[in-house]
């Protein structure tokens, strides 16, 4: 499998004794969990998708020679993986969460937020959640008008200051 890989899901648990797994969808692509769809783990593993079915908030995957809860149980936690070169191009102000992951962000004024070390997926838009040297954590909303620069290539995001989210404390003639 070419590197760096995007993860698409995570195994949850077993569901049943015939192989099925609960699976965490990470991944817009309809057709990801397709059968005969292909995955990895970080190991490199291959697993094909023998049937899926949704299932509340989850999928409900089988795998080919997974076929038993004993089977299903072992993989319990694994990250499921595909090359990048599977991916769709991405239009201009879009990313992939490992192109934004570990990036060092910084304010308009300069002041160090940290590196991005978890991107959230949420329905408005997503969060970029920044760590600094101190184990300060700010969350960064994805948001045209918070974002100044992104530049993947040089690892390094500007947000806007904006007083409680970005900025310690409010301006005093606010």
């Amino acid at each position: 499998m070419d590197r760096p890989a995007v993860v698409v899901g995570v195994v949850a648990k077993p569901h049943g004794i015939r192989g099925e797994i609960s699976i965490q969808n990470r991944s817009d692509n309809p057709d990801r969990w397709q059968p005969d769809a292909v995955v990895f783990d970080r190991d490199g593993a291959a697993y094909r998708v023998r049937d899926v079915r949704p299932h509340g908030g989850h999928l409900l995957v089988r795998f080919e020679g997974v076929d038993d809860r004993t089977a299903a149980e072992a993989l319990r936690g694994r990250e499921l993986l595909v090359p990048r070169s599977w991916l769709p191009s991405l239009g201009r102000g879009e990313w992939w969460p490992d192109q934004i992951e570990g990036c060092r962000v910084v304010t308009e004024a300069g002041r160090e937020l940290g590196a991005v070390t978890e991107v959230i997926a949420n329905p408005a838009n997503d969060l970029w959640v920044a760590v600094d040297g101190s184990g300060r954590e700010t969350l960064i909303p994805v948001l045209a008008e918070v974002l100044v620069d992104v530049d993947v290539d040089a690892r390094r995001i500007v947000v806007r200051d904006l007083p409680g989210l970005t900025s310690p404390e409010a301006p005093e003639d606010a």
